[in-house]
């Protein structure tokens, strides 16, 4: 039992290592992103119209007028303000090139400064862009668009705010509509085609994610960064940018969505349902990276139009929100292989949230009610190791008695086991429950963007990083030192020496482990050393 235990122990130490280091690399200082050209992220992004696109865009593009797919230059900015977004869209190609998310602060420190996600500043590309295929004169995410206005607000009272953009070509009048949302993260793309010519007018829609991607770093448990796909065989199919390189996918649907994903935010995009559409990857020189769809050809008689509408969503990983807009969006929230432990955690930890109003509280209390749902497996091993502590003097005079007898003082440790009606393994119950839960709530804490600069008490601020005065870290290994005492010592003086060792190790881990996570594994170290303080009682009372 002892080995089993030191082995455990080796186990969750391993464990925690490698969350350490994947947090390290969450929250580490990351070395800065140097431009490797003169060119501006703009410029490459536009450049070689027609490669950032799949084959079938590049064959109707070819049609178009050679000047058409070389511009290159910024065009017009227009600015838009919600209640929560600050949007900046380029009428060259009616891009959305930045969406900064007024209720998600950079930092603690810089509480003014909105984090941002859609982006084109030096450096970065990150942007939403559409258009149409067709061999006739259509508008796609190169062509000149002309607006109204240059600055847009949502104004108090008001609940949606429109801004469009136009272009017209030889009789053809494409708007590209932008609809925001009081409140929302969605944002509507409209595309209403106007015909005025005199014949029929054919093309198909196209909606992608262009992002330029540069973190090089090796993590062994990281957050997941890269894109997504959802279809109604398989509603969240991950995709790291490395397999969009050496496989791009091209695949049909009717149902579905597509999206980039990174720590706590997402970009998505939904088309129309119920429609076959393809869906498509691309890799482009200089680590940009592209997921989109298009539609089924569509045609616009003369004096006739025809509106599509596509949905952005850019913003936080707000599960009931995203599920409400799509089927499956909720699972870009990716808990790992402990999901069914997880979901259940988090929605509890909601719950109880939304009664008192603190995550940290909300932990605390998760912590409770886990414990007193594994009372019953805690307690077995609880009793199995006051048991031991019990019999520690026969069992090391067994010990010397066989010394030299090593199948003899086997033979009668487990006939002091069944005389004293003993589990050897009993003892690893508490450690073998709380691995599992352990790694499920570390997944909640990461992953939920709710615990993102979440406050507790006094000194801590934000419960997704680790507690700045390492107060937390310090009562978790007082408290595994005492738990420690009240279990049997190991007869083997390496061993014992190890475990005395374990809880200055675990203390330096969880130093650097959100204080969320820290929290959780204090509150359980001090219900169960109250917990085997009482059995232990107990037990030796017992004659």
């Amino acid at each position: 039992m002892d080995n089993l235990r030191l082995i455990l122990f080796a186990a969750l130490g391993f464990v925690l290592l490698s969350l350490w280091q994947a947090w390290q690399m969450d929250y580490g200082r990351r070395p800065a992103v140097t431009a490797t050209s003169e060119k501006s992220e703009d410029a490459l992004s536009q450049q070689k119209a027609a490669e950032d696109i799949p084959d079938a865009i590049e064959t109707a593009q070819s049609s178009l007028p050679q000047q058409a797919q070389e511009k290159v230059q910024k065009g017009q900015r227009v600015y838009v303000e919600t209640d929560v977004f600050e949007v900046i869209i380029d009428t060259q190609g009616g891009d959305i090139r930045r969406t900064a998310l007024k209720k998600y602060p950079v930092s603690l420190d810089q509480p003014d400064v909105p984090f941002v996600l859609f982006d084109d500043t030096k450096g970065k590309f990150y942007a939403s862009q559409g258009g149409f295929i067709s061999k006739q004169p259509a508008s796609d995410h190169h062509s000149n668009y002309k607006v109204s206005a240059s600055e847009y607000a949502l104004a108090k009272g008001q609940d949606k705010l429109e801004v469009i953009l136009t272009w017209a070509e030889d009789g053809i009048e494409i708007d590209k509509v932008f609809t925001f949302y009081r409140g929302q993260y969605v944002i509507d793309v409209t595309y209403r085609v106007n015909n005025h010519s005199s014949e029929n007018w054919y093309g198909r829609y196209y909606q992608q994610l262009h992002r330029k991607h540069t973190d090089e770093t090796r993590r062994m448990l990281p957050t997941f960064t890269g894109a997504a796909i959802s279809s109604p065989e398989k509603r969240y199919e991950k995709i790291k940018f490395k397999d969009m390189a050496e496989e791009p996918i091209s695949r049909e649907g009717k149902e579905g969505w597509v999206a980039m994903i990174q720590h706590y935010f997402v970009s998505a995009l939904i088309p129309p349902q119920g429609i076959n559409h393809h869906y498509y990857t691309k890799v482009l020189e200089g680590d940009r990276y592209i997921i989109g769809f298009y539609g089924p050809e569509q045609t616009v008689a003369p004096g006739e139009s025809r509106e599509t509408t596509v949905r952005v969503y850019s913003g936080p990983k707000i599960q009931k929100v995203l599920a409400s807009i799509a089927p499956g969006l909720e699972l870009t929230v990716d808990y790992g292989v402990l999901w069914f432990i997880a979901k259940p955690i988090f929605w509890l930890l909601r719950h109880l949230h939304s009664l008192v109003g603190n995550w940290g509280w909300s932990i605390v209390l998760v912590t409770i009610v886990i414990k007193a749902i594994l009372f019953p497996l805690s307690a077995m091993g609880y009793k199995s190791m006051a048991k031991m502590r019990k019999v520690t003097p026969r069992m090391t005079a067994i010990r010397e008695r066989y010394a030299n007898d090593k199948a003899r003082m086997n033979q009668a440790m487990m006939e002091l086991y069944k005389e004293e009606k003993i589990n050897p393994l009993g003892g690893c119950f508490p450690i073998l429950v709380q691995i599992p839960v352990f790694l499920a709530l570390y997944w909640v804490l990461l992953e939920s963007v709710e615990m993102r600069q979440a406050p507790f008490i006094l000194w801590i601020k934000d419960l997704s990083i680790k507690d700045p005065y390492f107060v937390l870290p310090l009562l978790m290994g007082i408290s595994m030192y005492v738990q420690q005492k009240l279990n049997p010592p190991p007869p083997d003086p390496v061993q014992a020496r190890v475990m005395q060792l374990l809880p200055v190790i675990f203390t330096f881990f969880f130093a650097f482990f959100p204080a969320g996570l820290v929290l959780y594994w204090v509150t359980n170290n001090i219900l169960s050393i109250v917990q085997q303080w009482m059995i232990t009682k107990q037990i030796e009372a017992e004659k």
